[in-house]
C-alpha cells in the first residue's frame, strides 16, 4: 500500500493508475495531519470483496439473497 498526498496524487495520476494497474492500492491522504481520506484500489479487488465468507461453514453452506433485498452493510451487522 502507497500513500500519496493530494497534490502528489494530482501531479503523478497516471503513475498512479498504473500502480493499481498492477495490484497495488493507494491512499490519498489530505491537510497537515494527512489524514486518510480515500483509497485506490485495483478493480477485481473490489469486486471480490463483495462476497463473505461464511467462517467455518464456508465449504458446507451456502446463503443468497433475492435481487429485491436491500439491507445496507452497517444494519445487517447490527442483526
Amino acid at each position: 500500500m502507497k500513500i500519496m498526498t493530494v497534490g502528489e496524487f494530482k501531479a503523478r495520476f497516471s503513475e498512479a493508475l498504473d500502480a493499481v494497474r498492477d495490484g497495488e492500492t493507494i491512499v490519498v491522504s489530505y491537510g497537515r495531519n494527512h489524514r486518510k481520506v480515500a483509497a485506490m484500489v485495483p478493480y477485481s479487488e473490489l469486486k471480490a470483496s463483495k462476497r463473505r465468507p461464511l467462517g467455518l461453514l464456508k465449504s458446507k453452506a451456502r446463503i443468497g439473497f433475492g435481487r429485491d433485498f436491500a439491507l445496507p452493510d452497517d444494519e445487517f451487522l447490527k442483526a
